[in-house]
């Protein structure tokens, strides 16, 4: 369980959000929703441990993340806004050196498999500055289909995609909720689970 109490974060002298409270459990999912400069990247961020709140706890499974430390982020996947990659490497060696950042061991195997399940058949090997904008996309996508992070923090993860991509994330994420995981996301494009409560935060 996610639990976050009494957040506040601001941006210079600019207050982005105060007394943010709520909680997520397994199997549930959550949009961050709120205009442009109203913290939803910020938000996400700051669960993710790369900034600190002015005020507030962030408690997993009733302990501050930040005693857990690595135990926290080994049960977190945070995909951002932009993809992370690196334009001179393929797909194959990007997602092989975001799995071992992250404690996985990926062989070339695995993850021409998971890029195949992206759609990427036939350009696994290609430099990733080749390939589309929604290719790209979905090169760090792939990213989801690597260990068992049970929390994903996912921000503006349609970014760039087709209709068949979008289909295709919201099957993951479908997938993932059945594990009973957990994911907190921002969009500015409709993403729907069938059979799935959205829950909905709204910054303002």
């Amino acid at each position: 369980m996610l639990e976050v109490s009494h957040l506040a974060c601001s941006r210079g002298d600019h207050r982005l959000f105060s007394d943010l409270s709520f909680v997520l459990e397994s199997g549930q999912i959550m949009q961050v929703q709120g205009e442009n400069g109203s913290g939803k990247t910020s938000l996400l961020r700051t669960l993710c441990g790369f900034l600190s709140p002015e005020s507030g706890k962030i408690l997993w499974d009733g302990t501050d993340m930040r005693e857990l430390a690595e135990d926290y982020f080994a049960n977190l996947l945070y995909l951002g806004h932009h993809n992370a990659i690196k334009d001179e490497l393929s797909g194959v060696e990007n997602l092989r050196i975001s799995a071992g950042l992250a404690g996985i061991a990926l062989d070339d195997k695995q993850a021409i498999a998971a890029l195949r399940r992206m759609g990427l058949k036939g350009r696994e090997r290609l430099p990733t500055k080749v390939l589309s904008q929604g290719q790209r996309r979905r090169v760090a996508l792939a990213r989801l289909l690597l260990g068992e992070a049970k929390l994903w923090v996912l921000d503006e993860p349609l970014a760039a995609l087709d209709v068949g991509a979008v289909e295709l994330v919201q099957t993951l994420i479908a997938e993932h909720l059945a594990r009973q995981g957990m994911v907190i996301f921002t969009t500015h494009q409709p993403l729907e689970i069938a059979g799935m409560e959205m829950r909905r935060l709204s910054l303002s």
